[in-house]
């Protein structure tokens, strides 16, 4: 796995220190920047003529690159460099028929860690006089409603936990749905963060916030602690334990889950464990929760981002069309007589 700590230039590796050190954001999101960065210093290196031509882009250091390198970058290199990832850059080189071309969320990541990047050195660390990205737009990103699961298919996923976990997989399953939470919340779960009728959860940027939960959360905590105390635990602290009794990763509770999916008879392609998320934020806000309400459930920063689910819900719009004056308009009620025909040129039988 890479280290942006090992393999960054100093002016790229104090950049992710600050955003990591300051800025308080996770490892994971440090790290994505890094992956981007790099990816856009070898490109740059490689347009420029500063390595082999036929050399692999990924075999490509950046070990040398500094501020008068990054003082010439130009807009022309950051189009050339968006061209590439939307028509040429490999989507998933695991897959077993290469694919081609990022899509507009993807490039638009990569672009918020060149923008954040250049205002980091030009108004932070004042290595650069001047942004030459400082105009650079973000691609226009289609607008798709979240997919979600039903209140009966919600209740069917339920259901179908099984297996020697059971306890454990419910319990996971059964804060997704009632809770929203994140899957990087679920695994960071510690047992001190159990905390009465709440559970204290760490999210994203090292924010803290307070969940309070219901009564089937709560049957489910207890139920799983039941199983947690019996086990002699490698990870004293973790509240979900692996087969190793280590803390569950991401990728065993994106597996379960997967599972469990299937095994409601549900489609495991089309939904997820951060669908089951939008899935809470769906039914809370179809049943009365207000939009500010959900944005300090979900730990969501700007409103806006809660704002999404304000369209998923119909029954709002079902109101408003409904209100609208002429929803009963009928035009036989007007009271107006129909035309009489004209007998003169009316056709005879």
């Amino acid at each position: 796995m890479s280290d942006y700590r090992t393999e960054s230039p100093p002016v790229l590796r104090d950049f992710l220190t600050y955003h990591e050190t300051i800025r308080g954001h996770s490892s994971a999101t440090v790290n994505e920047y890094f992956l981007d960065l790099r990816n856009f210093l070898r490109y740059v290196k490689l347009s420029r003529g500063l390595v082999p031509r036929d050399a692999e882009l990924e075999d490509i250091s950046i070990m040398d690159v500094d501020v008068e390198f990054l003082r010439k970058v130009t807009m022309a290199e950051v189009y050339d460099y968006l061209s590439f990832l939307s028509r040429d850059r490999v989507k998933n080189k695991n897959a077993g028929e290469l694919e081609y071309g990022l899509t507009a969320s993807s490039r638009a990541r990569k672009i918020a860690a060149l923008r954040s990047f250049f205002k980091y050195l030009t108004t932070k660390a004042h290595l650069l006089d001047e942004n030459p990205i400082a105009d650079l737009d973000t691609p226009k990103l289609p607008k798709t409603l979240p997919r979600y699961l039903t209140l009966e298919e919600s209740q069917r996923l339920l259901l179908a936990v099984d297996g020697p976990h059971k306890a454990r997989d419910y319990c996971i399953i059964c804060l997704f749905l009632n809770c929203g939470l994140r899957i990087s919340e679920i695994v960071g779960l510690n047992l001190s963060d159990i905390q009465g009728d709440h559970l204290r959860i760490m999210g994203k940027g090292a924010k803290e916030r307070m969940v309070y939960l219901n009564e089937a959360c709560t049957e489910a905590i207890n139920d799983y602690l039941l199983v947690r105390n019996t086990i002699a635990a490698i990870d004293k602290n973790a509240l979900f334990l692996s087969n190793r009794r280590k803390r569950m990763s991401t990728d065993a509770v994106h597996a379960m889950v997967k599972k469990t999916l299937k095994n409601a008879g549900l489609d495991a392609e089309k939904y997820s464990s951060h669908k089951l998320r939008h899935t809470a934020a769906t039914l809370m806000l179809s049943n009365g929760v207000d939009v500010r309400t959900l944005q300090e459930v979900l730990g969501h920063e700007n409103l806006n981002t809660t704002q999404i689910y304000t369209h998923v819900d119909n029954s709002g719009l079902r109101i408003a069309a409904a209100a609208n004056p002429l929803a009963s308009f009928r035009p036989e009620e007007t009271g107006e007589p129909e035309a009489e025909p004209d007998t003169e040129t009316a056709p005879s039988d």
